[in-house]
């Protein structure tokens, strides 16, 4: 078991965390710890003493001031006040900001602090602009840029061969981060970490926070492994709750489909081209002039009977619902809200106002309870009328998206409960927004359905509300290719479940971009397509033939696995771990898997690669792990680990690999929708290990409500040994849930040699001997009708 020390130094001041006398963390090492102290405005000037940067060892620009300012120096600075183009930011307390640097001793990567569309490794911003966290509107946003996007999770991950650790910012404010990878001879660390000459090598990633208000707020997750940082971190903030199931499953969405014909004849098309899909999204055109909680009664006149005709194939649908109000006396909701005082106001306390979708608007003061409160009731169905039990929600626009706003955002200054400038809160706001809506749609179920909100906006412990996406991205394959990092990084913090628009938002992407998004998006763990208002029409059987068969097949494997990806959130609910993982996650001795962002996992089974190259005829995909074998998902092909393969790929070629030592459950009837056959029988795909062996897991539940939570549920390990002993044990004992599903078939696939029989053993029934059939080429056998209870423990002899 590893030891931790801490050690302080008064004279400078500086902490150190050692880990097995290993030093792993040095805090102030650079002397960048600063604050500036809140200070009263007069008449004139400002009053007390100011804090100022130091020079600091990031970069040459910065000047260093220490001293007071004098009352007259401070008048001619006009150090109260600050003005961002024409919009003025009062300041009442003066600057506030607060710094820190924090060295990772001994490391070379760090990953983390999203959301930027930007690589998986963070750069060194020596020569550049310091991250920058300040959720923002952006639209068709520039890659491989550290500027300031939707959300912001101010969590830092470094990782080496012998220990992986985590850093938390915890401030609200906007937050910049500087980085520089360096090693020892460099500075202070070598000389507190005793090194000699011989060590003049050792890495050093040094980090300069600091926010424009608030205090040092700073967590520091010691690991060793990765998993335990993800548990030690979601400890502190909260996990995904296991979402419904039907979220899972494929979305489609653009701004906007106009009526309820519109929606009607797109239930039909999915049908009619035998293409499954769970939610029909809305956007805001759908509303009464953009009054949230309404509907065109013009082109939505019966909404409630368009809902219920979409949920007769066990569909769902989302509207959105914006946290901007309309300012409008016969607009209810703002109307109440204005009455009872629950809307932001400006640095004068008069009603904040701003220009958002509905041209004039106010927002509702999120942070103060009674307004959560106010907020939720709005969902019950004897408010939101029209609305049914299988209409969920879209809050867009959360960051808060203010049009004629600083930075199209809010004014700093602009006033809180409790007297909170916003300045203060901003990357956060979005969070209270989507938890607002999630005790909505748990009020209205009476907290007995599981509920789907998707969210822009976002800060540490947004997961603990469902899903976010990466915006308003485009359609050109740099938008494709950047996704895959910004998943990654979303889910290393946490933020399992998030997505991209499939296809990109902006523009109008060719039917091979099209295809090679839907390709990628089948295995992120958000699956949904989304356009602008400007964009033609693309829905898959809008494409030419070979397109749509190759979109309607990477849907379907999406609905094949639907089963494992909802095992991933069961286990992700309790780990806090990420879905969609960087290698090295699974790897973590291996360095070469430390820089890849091209491919990924899926849980620990399945190996992606997606094409984001136009014209593609290959790529070039790296197999980690030296004791791995690794199975092509179409051909069944065996390779071994630690190489890099040239794989061929055609349009309808995803590059997808089984690792060998798994067992994946599967849904092989794919329906119109996830759940409109619940009971459906289950599939096992089982992959060899390299010494013959596999084992996997299957989470069985209602799909939909919190029962789970009191133990109502299967959960069922399957193990495989040597390649001839196949077991099912019961990991719920004490669960009572009940379903008919069964057993239809188990594919192993690693086996050399033909197996002669196979008997099934299950308590209290006489042994069975089972059809099967086995194909020489591809390794593939098949134990077909099983017929066993998916609850039921059995053994089965494979000779």
């Amino acid at each position: 078991m590893e030891t931790g020390t801490i050690v302080v130094t008064f004279v400078p001041f500086t902490i150190d965390i050692l880990s097995d006398e290993r030093r792993i963390f040095s805090i102030n090492s650079l002397g960048c710890m600063k604050y500036e102290q809140t200070r009263i405005k007069k008449a004139k000037g400002v009053v007390g003493s100011i804090l100022s940067w130091a020079t600091s060892p990031f970069r040459s620009a910065a000047t260093e001031n220490s001293e007071p300012l004098d009352e007259e120096e401070e008048d001619e600075t006009d150090a109260g006040e600050e003005m961002f183009h024409t919009h003025k930011d009062s300041k009442p307390n003066g600057p506030t900001s607060v710094g820190l640097d924090i060295t990772f001793a001994g490391y070379k990567h760090v990953y983390g602090i999203p959301e930027h569309a930007d690589t998986l490794v963070l750069k060194s911003t020596h020569d550049t602009e310091p991250y920058r966290l300040y959720n923002l509107d952006v639209f068709e946003y520039e890659l491989y840029n550290p500027m300031a996007l939707y959300g912001s999770v101010p969590l830092m991950i470094g990782h080496n061969t012998q220990q992986t650790v985590g850093l938390l910012w915890l401030n609200a404010a906007e937050t910049w981060i500087d980085i520089d990878y360096s090693t020892s001879d460099a500075g202070s660390v070598a000389r507190l970490s005793g090194l000699t000459e011989e060590n003049s090598e050792f890495p050093v990633v040094n980090t300069h926070w600091f926010s424009e208000s608030g205090i040092i707020d700073a967590f520091f997750f010691m690991g060793p492994t990765s998993s335990d940082v993800f548990l030690q971190y979601s400890s502190l903030t909260g996990t995904t709750p296991l979402p419904p199931l039907f979220s899972l499953g494929y979305h489609q969405s653009r701004w906007n489909y106009i009526d309820e014909e519109d929606i009607a004849n797109l239930d039909h098309e999915f049908d009619e081209h035998n293409i499954p899909v769970d939610v029909l999204w809305l956007d805001i055109e759908h509303t009464d002039g953009k009054r949230y909680f309404t509907w065109d009664s013009h082109k939505f006149r019966h909404p409630e009977e368009m809902l219920q005709n979409v949920s007769r194939k066990a569909r769902k649908m989302v509207t959105s619902v914006d946290p901007h109000l309309k300012r409008d006396k016969q607009y209810s909701v703002y109307s109440e809200a204005q009455s009872l005082g629950y809307l932001i106001v400006d640095r004068d306390g008069n009603e904040y106002e701003g220009w958002c979708w509905p041209g004039s608007s106010s927002w509702l003061d999120f942070t103060n309870p009674a307004i959560e409160k106010f907020w939720a009731e709005k969902f019950q169905f004897t408010q939101y009328k029209g609305s049914t039990k299988d209409l969920f929600t879209w809050n867009d626009m959360n960051e808060p998206s203010v049009f004629n706003g600083p930075e199209i955002t809010m004014h700093k200054d602009a006033k809180h409960f409790n007297g909170w400038e916003h300045r203060d809160l901003h990357n956060v706001f979005g969070l209270y927004v989507h938890r607002a809506s999630v005790n909505g749609q748990l009020l209205r179920s009476d907290n007995c359905c599981r509920p789907f909100v998707l969210a822009r906006s976002f800060f540490a412990g947004s997961q603990r509300y469902g899903a976010v996406w990466t915006g308003d991205n485009a359609a050109d394959w740099g938008h494709l290719k950047i996704s895959l990092s910004m998943m990654m990084s979303l889910n290393l913090v946490g933020m399992t479940f998030s997505g991209a628009d499939i296809g990109g938002f902006f523009k109008n992407p060719d039917e091979e971009l099209l295809t090679r998004w839907y390709q990628a998006g089948a295995f992120q763990p958000f699956f949904r397509a989304h356009a602008h208002l400007d964009t033609r029409r693309r829905e898959p059987w809008l494409q030419s033939a070979v397109h749509l068969a190759a979109i309607r097949e990477a849907i379907v494997i999406r609905y094949r696995l639907l089963l494992y990806w909802y095992l991933l959130f069961f286990k992700a609910e309790r780990s806090g771990g990420p879905i969609m993982k960087p290698l090295w996650v699974e790897f973590p001795s291996d360095s070469e898997t430390f820089t890849i962002e091209d491919e990924h996992m899926v849980g620990s089974a399945l190996l992606v690669h997606p094409v984001t190259e136009p014209k593609a005829l290959n790529v070039s995909v790296f197999m980690p792990g030296s004791d791995e074998v690794w199975y092509d998902f179409n051909s069944f092909q065996l390779y071994s680990g630690n190489q890099t393969l040239n794989v061929p790929v055609n349009l309808l070629k995803i590059p997808l690999f089984y690792r060998g030592g798994f067992i994946l459950p599967l849904r092989e009837r794919v329906r119109r929708s996830s759940t409109i056959a619940p009971d459906d029988p289950v599939s096992l795909f089982v992959t060899l290990s390299r010494e013959g062996n596999s084992k996997g897991e299957l989470f069985f539940d209602d799909f939909h409500s919190f029962a789970y939570q009191k133990g109502h549920y299967i959960h069922r390990e399957f193990r495989l040994h040597k390649g001839s002993h196949f077991t099912s044990r019961n990991l719920n004992p004490s669960g009572s849930f009940k379903t008919s599903a069964w057993i239809e078939r188990i594919y192993i696939l690693g086996l050399q040699t033909h197996p002669t029989s196979v008997i099934l053993s299950v308590a209290g029934s006489d042994s069975v001997r089972l059809d099967s059939s086995f194909s020489h080429e591809d390794k593939l056998f098949i134990i077909r009708k099983p017929g066993v209870n998916i609850a039921t423990d059995f053994d089965m002899v494979i000779e």
